[in-house]
């Protein structure tokens, strides 16, 4: 059945132009691979230019940075890896538009999709927005037997993507002749919101790339540090005699000593090893490259207590887990978000067609239960009346619904109390009111114990006519009101009268008891 929709953004979409492959690769064109190296030389002067053309327009060379300071800066490259796979490795939960059998069969559509095994890793790649404010996957779209399934996400090259001039914020495709709008229903369009703007100004590398340049002159400087004052002073001595190119031989000599560790020299001339003295001024070059990595770990993770040694670190490590948790969850909502926008409508619409609800995606940590805590108290309060559901409960502890032919783990039996020795056939309830009385000592029973033993004696033969059969009959009604009457019956032809025999001698003597303080 052919059917008109359109995606987020209200465009009509073509489902033939689905199958066409927008964004990919050319040899001769503008998408190339190869790239060049901003970062090669890069100064304070540079730099200012490169992120300033960047939001007047012409980002690429920004771009060509951003992907080199990942490369080179083994710090930010860690600390910004750790934050994506971070919130690319939390849990998808995709909840249905509502309880009938369309939005369920949607949100199943939705499930297979964010199942497959390499979506963990596309969503790290669509989360290449966090370093570089924005970033554009191709949706490759495979058909079969009338059914529409990404085959891939498809990470494209940010330097491939340009912004309308007009509003700075709609991404355009670059291309031979020109630039062109990116197909509906194609791309899943993610700008990470580090700080409020223009996408190609929200990322953390146009913060990050002041210290990256800084960082750079602090190693070069140090490199050159530990070049000239890490090594011991050749110092090469000659007599006054010595000839220009005895001279020359001697410099060639202590040259020699200081990559090969061997030269000849004749007897009259003489090399002296001055060993370095280096009194603490390189530790400036390590503070500064600490500092720096510091401020890196701070706007990229929002701590530093899990990837910088510092006092208490461990200690404090505990507090924090290695993205702060604002930070995670914010990165987690947007790119639902982005998610439910340019995935879920365009998979729903082209499968079953246009919906006023889609299914949506929820990204991030499931809710820490205790579940001892919550056991403890729902069997508190079920006794008291509480209506608990047993699927919630399940949810809510981790146990999942039994299969039909699962084996069911049951509550154990109590074991029967012990039958005294003097009497095995005693009724259940004879033992254990003689297994408790039984466990006082001997000094402690008194005449009210001894009668309450010769009453628990005598008055099972009174109750046998009324239980005699009663489950049976019990069994065998059909109604309330038919085991009403069937009690009724029973009660009235029991002879109580010496069950109240029993009862008043018991009174009689426990008063006599308490009257002269017997025990005996």
């Amino acid at each position: 059945m052919a059917f008109t929709w359109y995606d987020a953004y209200g465009r009509r979409v073509d489902t033939s132009a689905l199958k066409l492959e927008q964004a990919a690769p050319t040899v001769a064109g503008v998408r190339r691979h190869d790239a060049h190296h901003p970062a090669a030389g890069l100064t304070p002067q540079r730099l200012a230019r490169i992120l300033r053309e960047a939001v007047d327009g012409d980002p690429e060379d920004y771009l060509a940075l951003a992907e080199d300071m990942e490369e080179r800066d083994l710090h930010y490259s860690g600390v910004l890896a750790v934050r994506k796979r971070q919130v690319a490795g939390l849990e998808i939960v995709v909840e249905a538009a509502g309880d009938d059998a369309e939005s369920v069969r949607d949100a199943e559509l939705v499930r297979e999709v964010v199942g497959r095994d390499g979506f963990q890793t596309e969503l790290f790649d669509i989360l290449d927005a966090i370093g570089k404010g924005f970033s554009c996957t191709e949706i490759i779209w495979e058909t079969s037997a009338s059914q529409w399934r990404p085959a891939r996400l498809a990470w494209r090259d940010p330097r491939w993507f340009t912004f309308d001039p007009v509003d700075g914020e709609t991404p355009l495709l670059r291309d031979i002749g020109g630039n062109v709008a990116l197909a509906p229903a194609k791309w899943i369009v993610h700008s990470a919101k580090v700080k409020s703007g223009l996408p190609i100004r929200g990322g953390i590398a146009r913060a990050a790339a002041w210290a990256f340049l800084f960082k750079a002159f602090t190693v070069k400087d140090w490199a050159i540090f530990c070049e000239a004052y890490g090594q011991p002073l050749r110092l090469g001595k000659y007599d006054a005699g010595a000839t220009e190119a005895d001279k020359d031989v001697l410099l060639q000599a202590v040259s020699n000593i200081g990559t090969d560790y061997a030269a000849i020299v004749p007897q009259s001339m003489a090399i002296e090893i001055i060993r370095a003295e280096v009194n603490g001024s390189h530790e400036i070059y390590e503070k500064r490259g600490d500092w720096l990595d510091r401020q890196v770990s701070k706007v990229v993770l929002g701590q530093t207590a899990t990837t910088d040694a510092i006092a208490g670190g461990h200690a404090v490590g505990k507090t924090h887990d290695k993205v702060r948790e604002d930070i995670e969850q914010s990165d987690a909502i947007q790119l639902a978000a982005t998610l439910n926008r340019d995935l879920v409508i365009p998979l729903v619409s082209v499968n079953h067609g246009p919906r006023k609800k889609y299914p949506k995606i929820r990204i991030g940590r499931p809710e820490e239960v205790d579940v001892e805590k919550l056991v403890q108290n729902v069997a508190k309060l079920v006794p008291l009346g509480l209506k608990v559901g047993a699927k919630a409960m399940r949810e809510k502890i981790g146990v999942p619904e039994p299969a039909a032919d699962d084996e069911l783990l049951v509550a154990p039996r109590h074991a029967p109390a012990e039958q005294p020795e003097d009497d095995p056939e005693q009724p259940p309830q004879r033992q254990e009111a003689l297994s408790t009385r039984k466990g006082l000592p001997t000094g402690d029973r008194d005449a009210i114990d001894r009668s309450i033993d010769d009453m628990m004696e005598d008055w099972q033969p009174l109750v046998v006519p009324i239980i005699d059969g009663l489950e049976t009959q019990i069994a065998a009604a059909t109604s309330l009101d038919e085991v009403r009457a069937i009690l009724t019956s029973r009660l009235e032809g029991m002879d109580v009268s010496a069950l109240t025999e029993i009862l008043a001698q018991l009174a009689f003597a426990a008063r006599l008891a308490g009257e002269t303080g017997e025990k005996l």
